[in-house]
């Protein structure tokens, strides 16, 4: 049994899992202290104005405030001026430019790093919103700055029916069971489906820690697209022990039957598989928020071991692994990555969380060789050393 965590209320992350996650909703106050003003509202809004930064301004009208419009990124200047009373600015990926942040992530090592979809920031003004409403992800609403008011209510589901004419998937009544005021460092955990409903009560920043899952579609695309590029799997299968038959029109039964167990047992023992589910689940979300790396060689690393640097992923990049014959397979940014064995335990600790000391320990011609490419890739960063005040 795990400690209690204080992110979670006191509470461990075993009983989290089986009575909350994915259940019902968990309240926590003074959860993430450290969260407040990390960023203001105006970092916000000079945030949601950056090349490659995906952002929307949600607008009600003055005269009707059930008249919503929504302007995706590129977002201008232009974009704030004749505001009316009530809007919402939503900036995605905020801890891909904010490394403290994208250190919050490590708050919730209960749920495995392939899951995390991003951190969005939520800016409005008193009495902004974005409508009665429900996600298919998990999320984890916390209070940054100012003061939220959230109603929850009924379960919803994908034949759930929304207000037409409308930009937004906003749902026309909400029954009310919670409604509680967050203040700076609160938590509130939403499961998948559930109705909610926030408002602000003056300027506030609410951070969203979103938890994705893959849907059905996205992966037998994938699944497909990596069948299709084996030459193998290109040959003609062999037939059924073919009987005689005068209808010659139709597909019986065991035929049927045997084209499907031939295309489950491919599936079912085929590496491609594996190697399509972990290549999708290794894809950022937002690729364009990759940076542009500086061409680094092992040599270049050589001369800086043990002088304070720290090794670390790159906050826009994914790095995942799969244990497969006893044997560590990584993945980072929807391709499989190809290390030493010399390597493979270090690079295991970047993808649980952890931020190396760039010391001895990667003093070996093959390491320094695998990290420069990582680092090239922008898969890898390196921080220096932290300047004394």
């Amino acid at each position: 049994m795990s400690q209690p965590l204080d992110v979670l209320g006191g509470i461990t992350a075993e009983q989290f899992l089986a009575e909350y996650w994915q259940k019902k909703p968990l309240l926590v106050r003074n959860a993430l202290p450290e969260i407040a003003n990390i960023l203001e509202p105006n970092d916000v809004m000079e945030l949601a104005l950056e090349e490659h930064v995906t952002a929307r301004l949600i607008k009600q009208k003055d005269k009707d405030p059930n008249q919503w419009s929504v302007k995706s990124s590129p977002l201008i200047k232009g974009d704030f001026q004749k505001m009316p009373k009530l809007w919402t600015l939503l900036v995605q990926a905020v801890d891909h430019y904010s490394f403290d942040l994208a250190e919050l992530w490590k708050k919730f090592p209960f749920i495995p790093q392939w899951r995390r979809d991003d951190i969005m920031v939520s800016y409005a003004p008193k009495g902004g919103s974005v409508g009665k409403h429900f996600d298919f992800y998990d999320v984890f609403l916390v209070q940054g700055y100012g003061h939220r008011r959230w109603q929850l209510g009924q379960m919803c589901d994908a034949n759930t029916e929304f207000v037409s004419g409308q930009p937004l998937k906003l749902l026309p009544e909400m029954q009310v069971d919670f409604d509680e005021v967050l203040a700076p460092g609160d938590l509130l955990y939403v499961p998948p489906g559930l109705s909610h409903y926030g408002v602000a009560e003056d300027d506030c920043l609410t951070f969203s820690f979103g938890f994705r899952m893959p849907n059905m579609a996205d992966m037998m695309d994938r699944v497909s697209d990596k069948f299709a590029s084996n030459g193998f799997l290109k040959n003609p299968m062999l037939d059924i022990q073919r009987q005689h038959s005068s209808d010659i029109g139709q597909i019986s039964k065991a035929e049927l039957d045997y084209l499907k167990a031939e295309l489950l047992q491919r599936l079912q023992n085929s590496a491609e598989l594996d190697d399509a589910i972990m290549s999708l689940m290794s894809e950022p979300k937002y690729p364009d928020n990759i940076p542009e790396p500086d061409e680094i060689e092992a040599d270049d690393l050589r001369e800086i071991l043990n002088t304070g640097y720290e090794i670390l992923l790159e906050p826009a990049s994914r790095l995942i692994y799969s244990e497969q014959d006893a044997e560590l397979l990584f993945w980072a940014n929807g391709e499989q990555v190809c290390i030493s064995e010399e390597f493979t335990a270090q690079l295991k600790q970047i993808a649980d969380g952890q931020a190396l000391p760039f010391d001895q320990s990667f003093d070996h011609e093959e390491i320094l060789e695998d990290l420069a490419q990582l680092m090239n890739d922008s898969i890898l960063m390196i921080l220096p050393p932290a300047e004394e005040e």
